[in-house]
């Protein structure tokens, strides 16, 4: 049952309020002075206080009961307050809704127009209660996930993106293959690496390869390693990523790109740990857990023959989905915050604009945007103008204009001018990014 504390010196009010509210199943607590009626709240259990205005009874001043009513809302802030008020002239009891109170009723009141404010806030009150409740199994939750597990300094705060992370760090345990699927950009490389360092291979190397960074004839010397002269330029026997992520994590980024005969062979280490290398027939063991990526669909491209439908079910162990940015808006702004370089800050013009926009390219859209925006801005503020985003409601970038020209150009810039660190930065094949830099008029030098 709900409780009102009633703080009236006229015991007559206690009585008749009490005798009101049990007939609709509320507990009353009575207290005669502000004194005892704040020693009564640090008690705790009130939901709703009612409390008079006067307590001389040769004075009108109202000193003792707006003294009591800010006393009571700054230790609890958040708790209803009604005024009890004989005043004629209420200017007082007005002020002080207005600093928070949540009614006002004068001498003798109307009992249908109480029980009814009061129903009302005790609704409200229950709601804020269940609100904070949840809040605070939210942050136990989310405290639990950041200090059980390594997440690898993820910037997040969607609780899309909070349940995604548990997942991968539940499965991360098992030695199951994870395909991690999900929109270029949205961040598939980081949960491989939070899924390794979580896993029993944690100590071990993790070893990334885009394969769509790769061309086809040369992905499986990437994969397996190389015996000298197993292909032109092979002057000598390499390793492949099998062998160097031996005994830890070998992430494959852009699965669906990997060449069919590339199929084959990964399908038979993943059944059975063995793989031969390119142009050579003695065969090596390794335990590597794999960790796949990719951004295309893959079950289409098996009804199409792109794709080996085995091959899906074994890298398909666990599958970790992982929504666009535009699905986990609250991520927006702390990934923003978090691209920026010190002495900068965003503008709450400029937030807005982040918020609103439907970031096509994702996560790295969205740090590129900032970057780029803290570079060009004058000061330390940025404002939405230095962000450079279409205005609400103007129609999508064609398909294949994301990332941009200043977006290409930035990934250059970080790379250092080196062709597959971009592309893979940007979330392309090598061949995408030369047709993008030759559209852009950009050159590769």
């Amino acid at each position: 049952m709900p409780t009102i504390l009633v703080i009236d010196d006229n015991p007559a009010v206690a009585t008749a309020l009490e005798v009101l509210f049990s007939l609709h199943d509320i507990d009353t607590v009575a207290a005669q002075s502000p004194d005892e009626g704040l020693a009564r709240l640090r008690e705790g259990d009130v939901d709703l206080v009612i409390q008079d205005m006067n307590f001389h009874a040769d004075t009108t001043s109202g000193e003792e009961g707006i003294a009591l009513f800010h006393a009571i809302r700054a230790r609890e802030p958040d708790l209803p307050v009604i005024l009890l008020t004989a005043w004629t002239h209420l200017e007082s009891a007005v002020d002080l809704v207005k600093a928070g109170a949540a009614d006002y009723l004068g001498k003798p009141w109307d009992d249908r127009k109480l029980l009814s404010s009061v129903g009302n806030l005790l609704e409200l009150s229950e709601a804020r209660r269940e609100l904070a409740r949840h809040r605070s199994a939210e942050r136990r939750r989310r405290d639990a996930l950041e200090r059980d597990n390594d997440l690898r300094g993820v910037v997040y705060a969607d609780p899309a993106t909070e349940r995604l992370l548990a997942l991968a760090c539940q499965v991360a345990r098992s030695e199951l293959p994870v395909l991690v699927t999900g929109p270029n950009g949205s961040g598939k490389e980081k949960v491989a690496e939070i899924v390794h360092a979580n896993s029993l291979v944690r100590d071990g190397p993790f070893v990334a390869l885009n394969c769509g960074a790769i061309p086809g004839d040369l992905i499986e010397a990437e994969l397996f390693g190389a015996e000298a002269g197993a292909y032109t330029g092979a002057g000598k026997a390499r390793e492949g990523k099998f062998e160097v992520a031996d005994g830890g994590t070998l992430f494959l980024d852009e699965i669906g790109n990997l060449p069919a005969a590339g199929q084959v062979k990964l399908l038979r280490v993943l059944e059975t740990g063995r793989f031969a290398r390119l142009g050579g027939n003695r065969e090596r063991q390794v335990r590597v857990r794999v960790v796949s990526a990719t951004n295309a669909n893959l079950p289409a491209m098996i009804r199409e023959g792109a794709f080996r439908e085995d091959l899906y079910y074994r890298l398909n162990a666990v599958e970790l989905k992982l929504a666009p940015l535009a699905e986990r808006p609250d991520d927006i702004l702390p990934l923003a915050r978090h691209f920026l370089p010190p002495g900068r800050r965003l503008g709450g013009d400029a937030e807005q604009a982040l918020r609103r926009h439907p970031w096509p390219g994702n996560v790295r859209e969205l740090r590129n945007v900032v970057q780029r925006a803290a570079l060009l801005c004058a000061d330390g503020v940025i404002g939405a103008s230095a962000l450079g985003l279409p205005p609400p409601g103007a129609p999508p970038a064609a398909a294949g204009e994301e990332p941009d020209r200043e977006a290409s150009e930035a990934a250059l810039a970080r790379s250092g001018g080196v062709l597959a660190q971009a592309a893979q930065d940007l979330g392309l094949s090598r061949q995408a990014l030369y047709r993008r830099l030759d559209r852009f008029g950009i050159r590769r030098d």
